[in-house]
């Protein structure tokens, strides 16, 4: 559970209650409730000679060490990317978006860039993110052409904020599960909903204004 309890007999002991605190102390995001944690703990714990015991736990210690230490870094990157983003005039808009962070932010400022006549169309984006049919032919049985000819920076970035949008918003959530309700695999309806976030996203990009709402009507959402 951390470097103070190392050992099996030590993780034993753990309860709902130290597990929370332990939760609440290291801000843990999960999700997940402490005792459901303490349950999936306790089973997988093993029982060993004093010798191998020692051995394990001391590697533990080293191995939390190093994820500190690596911790450390992402936040320092963290704090070292806000700073410039924060100066850029377009930064405003794309963190007004649900679930857009600041490092999808950054990446999609990066890949887009400012000059607006380079994507004139909301198809000319999707088409660069890969949301929407290219005219080159497939390479490979069972890949969309897509997959090849998109930019995967903007890809991944569109695919990891339309992620957590099915998770956290209630409209992405619907429109998402509305389509593999109608028979469509996972990363088919990802794909769509995906597509309708860049098109209004292109839309607010264009006209320099933030994501809003009342603008921008969410049939499915007001019809639950």
């Amino acid at each position: 559970m951390s470097d103070r309890r190392a050992t099996p007999d030590q993780v034993r002991r753990v309860k709902t209650a130290r597990m929370a605190a332990f939760c609440a102390q290291q801000h843990y995001s999960g999700r997940t409730d402490p005792a459901v944690l303490v349950d999936r703990l306790i089973p997988h714990l093993l029982s060993a000679s004093d010798g191998t015991t020692a051995g394990k736990s001391f590697t533990a210690r080293l191995f939390a060490e190093e994820l500190r230490l690596h911790t450390d870094h992402l936040r320092a990157f963290d704090r070292r990317t806000d700073q410039p983003l924060g100066l850029h005039p377009d930064v405003a808009m794309f963190l007004s978006f649900p679930r857009i962070g600041p490092i999808v932010a950054a990446t999609l400022i990066s890949e887009m860039g400012d000059d607006r006549n380079r994507f004139p169309s909301a198809d000319a984006l999707l088409a660069e993110s890969g949301l929407a049919p290219s005219p080159k032919p497939p390479v490979a049985p069972g890949r969309c052409a897509s997959d090849y000819a998109a930019n995967r920076r903007m890809r991944h970035a569109i695919d990891w904020w339309v992620f957590v949008a099915v998770r956290e918003d209630p409209w992405s959530k619907t429109v998402y599960e509305t389509a593999r309700g109608r028979g469509q695999g996972k990363y088919r309806a990802l794909r769509g909903l995906g597509a309708r976030w860049v098109r209004i996203l292109w839309r607010c990009w264009t006209d320099h204004t933030c994501y809003d709402p009342a603008r921008h009507p969410r049939p499915e959402l007001t019809a639950t």
